[in-house]
């Protein structure tokens, strides 16, 4: 063998070494969780929009006016639109939404939805009738819906195989973290204080995110691979060509999507898309239904009508603890069980709780003194329920939804189902009132009852496990491959 044959050979397998070793690249998981984190800090706002009512409430209710931005005391009629209207623009948004973050990308469609929370706020802090508060709510609800909207989008797209359902629990952790800050803020600081703690949150978000890279399998769609490359390179803590193969993977599954152009009418022509829909939208649906939008709109309202020894505010700081600590489990409560069997747990025990809150009230009403005896049961009723909502339907319906379109009609899907969530959430939170007045408080509590255990045997059929699966073995299994 000639000298140059053998310093060829030398060459190639050296090559070759390398080949293996960028494919065996481990990489670095921290910047991701660091994007995951940042992103996320959209939903605290998110959150603190949800709460703001219960804390804000009885300020606007109280009779000598000594905290609040108006000159006369809301009617009952007017605080159920103050409180309805977050989630009647949050379900008009989605469709805004949706085409937006595959014209400019995931990432400028949730950092444009601090401009719809800033507004809220200003309008909140030179608010002077009931009709300002009623603005200040619709268009904070049009920034709640561009982030539900957009972050599952976005989480379903830069997370490994490993971590999407771990980094997918995250926004039910964020978002109630948002809510307990207005819980332990609001009762004990002004009403203006309260607004710019809340604008002090859309600050951060927006200061923080906009160093974050952009969807990867958005500049692919664009045909930016470049850009896709960096953006891997940021996400994984590889180098560039450590990223190749999934890269590779991203370019084969957007391209396929984007053979053929889709439609919103592609969302039920397709076997596959019609079942995912089916399962996403009705997650959603059952998670409204199992009285969420009443409970955290309404915590210290339900806690004063209860007539328990506990301060309703001090109630409403435990149950966001709660909230917070169930949340913080949930990414390890799913990467061990599973999402599937999660929201199949969590609907039985919402089922239970809502039922105990119903008997509760019907004791009240009929049996004053044995309602008096358990007065520490609507607490504890509330406390499984939040436990076990977080641990399941709070957060895992949007995780569902993330990954279970293909790239070319995932924002129709995500527009769809994030429009269903609010319809519900409007419908439940203006005629809440209306129905208690209608059939009392016990049978309101009973229906969401109801609801919870017929989400039971619509999970059982309809969602699949997909813990560990990638996006396209997820479409395989969709379409029966």
């Amino acid at each position: 063998m000639s000298s140059s044959e053998h310093n060829y050979q030398a060459v190639g397998a050296s090559e070759t070494t390398r080949f293996k070793e960028y494919r065996m690249e481990e990489g670095n998981k921290i910047r991701l969780y660091l994007t995951a984190v940042l992103v996320n800090v959209a939903s605290v706002a998110v959150g603190t929009a949800i709460g703001w009512t219960s804390p804000v409430s009885p300020k606007l209710n109280d009779e000598e006016l000594t905290d609040t931005p108006l000159s006369n005391v809301p009617d009952a009629q007017e605080l159920s639109w103050i409180g309805a209207l977050v989630p009647l623009g949050a379900l008009i948004a989605p469709f805004v939404a949706g085409p937006l973050a595959d014209k400019i990308g995931r990432k400028w469609t949730l950092l444009s939805s601090t401009v719809f929370f800033a507004i809220g706020s200003i309008l909140f802090l030179t608010a002077g009738s009931v009709g300002q508060l009623y603005a200040a709510r619709l268009i904070q609800g049009f920034g709640v819906g561009f982030v539900m909207t957009a972050q599952p989008m976005y989480i379903g797209e830069i997370a490994t195989d490993d971590t999407r359902d771990t980094l997918g629990s995250f926004m039910q952790l964020f978002i109630v973290t948002g809510i307990l800050y207005v819980y332990a803020i609001g009762p004990f600081v002004s009403y203006y204080a309260l607004q710019y703690a809340c604008l002090a949150i859309q600050a951060a978000f927006a200061v923080g995110f906009f160093f974050m890279p952009e969807s990867p399998y958005y500049y692919i769609g664009k045909g930016k691979k470049k850009e896709a490359t960096e953006a891997l390179k940021f996400l994984r803590g590889k180098s560039g060509e450590g990223v190749q193969d999934e890269l590779t993977d991203i370019q084969v599954s957007v391209e396929e999507s984007m053979r053929n152009t889709a439609s919103p009418l592609d969302l039920v022509r397709s076997k596959g898309n019609l079942k995912a829909l089916i399962a996403s939208a009705g997650l959603i649906l059952f998670q409204q239904l199992s009285g969420i939008n009443v409970v955290l709109f309404y915590t210290q309202d339900i806690f004063k009508d209860t007539g328990s020894d506990l301060k309703p505010e001090i109630a409403t700081i435990i149950i966001g603890i709660v909230q917070v600590a169930a949340s913080g489990l949930t990414p390890i409560v799913v990467k061990k069980l599973g999402k599937r069997i999660m929201l199949l747990v969590s609907a039985a025990a919402m089922c239970l709780s809502m039922g105990l809150m119903g008997l509760y009230f019907y004791l009240k009403e009929n049996d004053p003194e044995t309602a008096k005896s358990i007065s520490w049961l609507p607490i504890a009723a509330l406390v499984i329920y939040i436990i076990l909502y977080c641990l399941g339907f709070g957060p895992l319906p949007w995780a569902v939804l993330g990954e279970m379109f293909p790239s070319n009609v995932k924002s129709y899907a995500s527009s769809l189902v994030a429009s269903t969530c609010w319809i519900m959430g409007f419908l439940i939170t203006l005629f809440y009132s209306t129905l208690v007045v209608a059939i009392g408080s016990a049978w309101s509590f009973w229906l969401f009852t109801i609801c919870c255990a017929v989400a039971i045997p619509f999970t059982f059929i309809n969602v699949f496990e997909t813990k560990g699966m990638s996006l396209q073995q997820i479409q395989d299994k969709l379409n029966g491959k």
